[in-house]
Parts: structure tokens; sequence; C-alpha cells
């Protein structure tokens, strides 16, 4: 995916949103006060979403799918009016155009507040909510009102099975947009994206689903009293999400802080962890590594030396790759050992032990961290003159015992694309 690939994605939408709000003020609304009710829904869900942790993540390029505040309400209500095909017993006629027109407004005003903060990538969460209510609402509304749905499906069981498949397409399309328009953003690969962005929607997005169908009936047969009902429980999901999403960002906080333990009492060079961190994550990336093998390869990252706390005498800038093998092994064993009395997860101290053995018994996390550890060390020109491209074939001719040739490779890429240095990936063969 390409940036001019967004930028489709982006025209797409602001072609359906002019379509939809042309079409809007020149036939006027359609039962103006359920578009209100379910305008003010979608835009109080959206308003619930936003925060300055997703702000500061996503203005730097991307927010792992696990720590993003999703808007369950704003969701569910601007999918339930993309399929409200009756309200109290009687038809609606608003369409396919007046929802897209309704939700586009409703998300763009609860985006103002983030956008004026500088949160740019506020347009396109609007953008894939406009694109994936317009497909919804193209695909049931039509049938809907010329009557063939209802000749389809009835009004039992085929119509909940027929909206429960068309809101599973819908959420595919969100989540293909998704990763589309972080693609263009970051650069990583799209299939990895693709996979955590459909891992996050078989959570939040079946209730979501679920709940549009119940909304939807319920207002379909009591009327618009259905929405408060049915919108506290999404409320309270979406709270309790919000929760979840700051215990995950003061835990990282932690970990960030731990790990500059070394650099403050010397034994490393000041943001070596972090550049690790962040490298290596970037590789586990290009490699494919899930948001849950990410989030272990970072804190793994962070913490791989804070075993030299335990030297009497600091390592000389800090650079454990020029270590005899033994030595390093120590560092690491006494690492990992730190590691398990923080209470980081099981996986996070095994990697730090084992990031100094020979990269054929390491799992991919520990191959990623030893790989990176050594590409910054050697790429520091107090140890390196030649820079970071002469330190990268030194890398290369390393990768017989001590770092895995795909690692060494995708270090290679990302740094390519990353400017960072004038590298070539190297030829196969």
């Amino acid at each position: 995916m390409r940036p001019w690939d967004a930028w489709a994605v982006r025209g797409a939408a602001a072609a359906l949103a002019a379509a939809g709000l042309g079409h809007t003020l020149w036939h006027g609304v359609a039962e103006p006060g359920t578009a209100l009710a379910f305008a003010v829904l979608v835009a109080l869900g959206e308003l619930a979403r936003r925060d300055h942790h997703e702000h500061r993540a996503a203005s730097a390029g991307h927010l792992p799918a696990e720590d993003r505040r999703p808007a369950p309400l704003g969701s569910a209500a601007a999918l339930t009016y993309a399929l409200l095909g009756e309200a109290a017993g009687h038809p609606t006629r608003h369409g396919a155009l007046q929802t897209v027109a309704v939700v586009f407004a409703a998300a763009l005003a609860a985006a103002v507040p983030y956008i004026a903060r500088g949160g740019g990538h506020a347009l396109d969460h609007v953008a894939r909510r406009v694109l994936t209510v317009a497909f919804a609402a193209a695909c049931f509304q039509p049938l809907h009102d010329s009557g063939r749905l209802e000749g389809l499906t009835g009004r039992g069981p085929c119509l909940v099975g027929f909206l429960l498949a068309l809101l599973g397409l819908t959420s595919l399309c969100d989540a293909v947009l998704a990763a589309a328009l972080a693609r263009a953003g970051t650069g990583w690969s799209y299939g990895p994206l693709l996979r955590d962005e459909l891992r996050a929607q078989l959570g939040i997005g079946s209730a979501i689903c679920a709940t549009c169908v119940v909304m939807a009936l319920g207002v379909a047969v009591a009327g618009l009293w259905a929405l408060p009902v049915f919108s506290v429980p999404l409320l309270l999901t979406q709270m309790s999400f919000h929760r979840i999403t700051e215990i995950r960002v003061t835990y990282r906080q932690t970990i960030t802080s731990l790990a500059r333990a070394t650099e403050i009492a010397g034994y490393t060079r000041p943001g070596h962890a972090r550049r690790v961190a962040a490298l290596s994550c970037a590789v586990g990336r290009e490699l494919g590594l899930s948001e849950r093998e990410l989030t272990v390869l970072e804190y793994a990252a962070l913490m791989h030396d804070i075993g030299q706390l335990s030297l009497v005498d600091p390592v000389p800038a800090g650079a454990t790759a020029e270590l005899p093998a033994a030595e390093a092994r120590r560092i690491a064993e006494l690492g990992g050992e730190v590691a398990r009395r923080t209470g980081v997860p099981a996986e996070v101290a095994v990697v730090v032990e084992l990031q100094a053995d020979p990269y054929r018994r390491q799992p991919v996390a520990a191959r990623i961290v030893r790989t990176v550890n050594a590409y910054d060390d050697l790429a520091a020109a107090v140890l390196h003159p030649g820079g970071s491209l002469a330190a990268l074939e030194q890398l290369r001719l390393g990768t017989g015992r001590d770092h895995h040739p795909e690692v060494v490779e995708s270090l290679a890429r990302v740094l390519a694309r990353g400017g960072r240095a004038r590298v070539v990936p190297a030829r196969p063969g």
C-alpha cells in the first residue's frame, strides 16, 4: 500500500460524504427526529473515544490495535442507522445517502476537538466510518425500500442472519481500510497489519455487530426509546476498554522508566534502550509478528541491558556486542533474573535471558533483540568509524553463528526505508 492509495481512500470517503450532504440538502432530511437522535449518539460515542494517549501515538505513525481506544457506541449507532428499516412499526425513508450524510456530520463534529489538538489522523477515522457505513447502507437500504428483503428473509431468524452476515462483511471492510491507512502511514507490511485489525475485530467487533442487530430490531418495534436502553451496555464496555488501555499505558511507562536505570547509572549510552526497542519493533513488523509478540519484543528490548547493573565496572559505552560470549551470556542471564522479579510476562524474561545465545537456540524475539542491539552498538561512531552501513555489513558477516540472516536482511530493509542509513539489502544468491 502506497501513500497515494491512502489518498484514494480519503478521496472516496470525501466523494461519498459530498454526495450524501448534497442529496440531503436538496431533498431535505427525512424523519429529522430519528436522524438527530442517531447523530447525537454517534457524536457522543466518538467523543468518548478520544484521549491524549491516542493522540500522541497516532501522531507518531500508528497505535497498536490492542492499545487503541475503541468507540463501540459510535460504531453501533452509525451501523444501526444504516440498517434501520422501521421505527415504531413505521417504515423509514432516509435511505443510504442520508445515512452517510448524518454519520459524516456527526463523526466530523466529534473529531473537531481532536483535530484542534493536532490529531490529523482523526480524519482517517472519519473516512473509515463513512466508507463502512456507506457499504452497509448501500447493501441494506435499497433491498429494504424495494420490499425484496422481506420477500427473501421475512421477519424471522433469516432476517437476523442476513443482518449479522452483512455486519460481518462490514467489519471486514473496516479492517481492510484500517490496515491500508496504517500501511500508508508507517510503511509496515500490510499482511500483519490486516491480521492484527481482524483479531481486534473479533473481540469488540462481535459485540458491536450483535448490539446493532438488537438495536435495529428494537427501534423497529419500540421506537427511539430503545436507543438509550441498548446504549448503556456499550457505554459501560467503552469505559472498561478505556480503563484497560490506561493500565497498559502505565505499565509500558513503568517498563520504559526501569530501562533508563542503566543510562542513569552510566552503563549504557543515552537513548540506547529506546532506540533498540523502536528498531526491534520495526524489524518485528517486517517479519510479520503479531501485536502480542510485538509487545513482548518491545518490553524485552527495553530491558535487554538490565543485567549490566550487576557489574562492578561498566562495559565501555555499554556495548555488549563486543564482549566475549561467556561474559555476554552471564549478563543476559542476570538480566533475565532481574526481569522476572519486576513482574513482566515470563516470555519477556526468557527473551532477555537468551539474547546472548547462538541464534539457532533463540526464539525470534531474542534473535531480533540480539541483532538490533549489536547494530546500535556497532553503529556508534566511537566503536565503528565506518558508521551504520559498515555495522550492517559486519552483522552480515556474523550470520553463520551470531545473527539470523532473515533478521539481518529485515533490519536492512527497515533502515533503507526509514532513511537511517544508506543501505541496499543483500540480493539473494
